[in-house]
C-alpha cells in the first residue's frame, strides 16, 4: 500500500471513530420522544383539547393492550431490512446492466 493511501486510510479511520463516539458523549442524557407523542402535544397546544386518536393500530386489538417495545423494534428491523433488500436488489440490477453493456428492454 502506498504512503497516500496510507495516510487516507488513517484519515478515513478517525473520522469512522469519531462518528461512533462523538454522539455518544454529545446526546448523553437527551431525551429522544417518538414522533406520535410530538404530534399529540402539539395538537393538545394548539387546540387547548387533549388529542383522541382515530383509530386503535389493529395488533392493538388484536393483543388487547399496546404493543411491547420490543416487537416495535423488531416490526421496524424487519421493515428496514426489507426495504434495503429491495433497493440493493435493484441496484445490483442497474449495476449488472451498464457492467454487461446491455439496455434496459434486454432484460
Amino acid at each position: 500500500m502506498s504512503r497516500k493511501n496510507k495516510r487516507l486510510v488513517l484519515i478515513l479511520s478517525i473520522v469512522c471513530l469519531l462518528l461512533v463516539f462523538v454522539p455518544l458523549f454529545a446526546l448523553r442524557g437527551a431525551d429522544f420522544g417518538g414522533s406520535d407523542d410530538q404530534g399529540s402535544e402539539t395538537v393538545s397546544e394548539v387546540t387547548g383539547k387533549s388529542y383522541t386518536p382515530w383509530t386503535v393500530p389493529v395488533l392493538e386489538k388484536l393483543l388487547g393492550g399496546e404493543v411491547p417495545s420490543e416487537m416495535e423494534t423488531l416490526f421496524f428491523c424487519i421493515q428496514t431490512a426489507i426495504g434495503t433488500g429491495i433497493l440493493f436488489f435493484f441496484l445490483g440490477r442497474m449495476y449488472e446492466r451498464k457492467k454487461l453493456g446491455r439496455n434496459n428492454s434486454d432484460l
